[in-house]
């Protein structure tokens, strides 16, 4: 089948005008390139597909059969040409983002809707997730990009830097340490915690100081909302990265800077498949991501 679109968009035309004067000046050709792209049309399927007389032009048998096939085909292809223009111009398109549970409620909300306000055809799709979650979601090509911290596997992917998160512990406001403005890492000697699981970035975080291996663990839990209640309930202290602070917005809890301590932060990163390139949607959202990275204080 080596017969071009144009030539198609020509047999198209030149059944519906059905003379080749007509024909060839809808199609901005002179007459003779015109009746060329016919014949060579025809010498390809090794058949007439127009009767011509002095007259008139008619199609074929063959000519009604192909001419179904033929507006098919065009109608297909031109159905494809808009929406891949559409995609380039961001008028269609899909971005799937897989994120932290704290960026995902926090950060990220206001980033989603201002992307969402210029671009409101684009179909916006989140997965909120632990840290190991979030990586394999993006290896199985499930989402477009992760926002997250380092896995213990990074290979093959690209990382750029979102931001570094600091600490803050939280305890109910009758507690000892309530009204210290900083706390040091020695203050919490002693204390009882309420930590995340193992699994999240936040507890991940806080492993890697060995200093803070000394400190009591009473609970494990999955999520935040479960830590406020049980902070709140005075069941022990909990530390926990700034991004996260609207979910301890309760009038029995108070919150306390932990001192700048050289490695007590969490960095977050924004992460995609390595040497993949984006849509044009995820690239326009990625870049959109870039362009306020500093923004998570707001």
């Amino acid at each position: 089948m080596n017969y071009s679109f144009k030539q198609l968009q020509a047999f198209r035309v030149l059944a519906e005008e059905r003379h080749f004067t007509r024909a060839a000046e809808r199609c901005h050709q002179t007459q003779p390139a015109f009746s060329a792209l016919i014949r060579g049309l025809e010498d390809t399927l090794g058949t007439r597909l127009f009767d011509r007389t002095t007259r008139k032009v008619r199609l074929t048998e063959e000519g009604v059969l192909f001419h179904a096939c033929a507006v098919r085909i065009i109608e297909d292809m031109q159905t494809m040409h808009d929406a891949i223009r559409a995609r380039v111009a961001l008028r269609r398109g899909k971005v799937s983002v897989a994120a932290l549970p704290s960026l995902a409620a926090g950060w990220l909300p206001r980033h989603f809707a201002r992307f969402h306000a210029a671009y409101p055809d684009i179909e916006l799709h989140l997965s909120d997730a632990l840290l190991e979650p979030c990586i394999a979601k993006l290896r199985a090509r499930e989402v477009d990009i992760a926002l997250a911290a380092l896995g213990a596997d990074m290979s093959g992917l690209s990382i750029e830097p979102l931001c570094q998160d600091s600490f803050y512990m939280v305890c109910r406001s009758d507690h000892p340490l309530a009204d210290h403005k900083e706390i040091q890492l020695s203050d919490l000697a002693g204390q009882v915690m309420i930590h995340l699981g193992r699994g999240s970035s936040i507890r991940q975080s806080l492993n890697r100081r060995p200093e803070l291996q000394f400190l009591q663990t009473l609970l494990e839990v999955d999520h935040l909302a479960t830590v406020t209640g049980m902070v709140a309930a005075g069941m022990g202290i909990s530390l926990v990265p700034g991004m996260t602070l609207y979910q301890f917005r309760h009038p029995s809890i108070s919150v306390v800077p932990v001192a700048r301590t050289e490695g007590l932060e969490r960095a977050l990163y924004i992460v995609r498949r390595k040497e993949e390139a984006l849509s044009h949607a995820a690239q326009a959202f990625y870049d959109t991501l870039l362009q306020h990275r500093d923004t998570h204080s707001e």
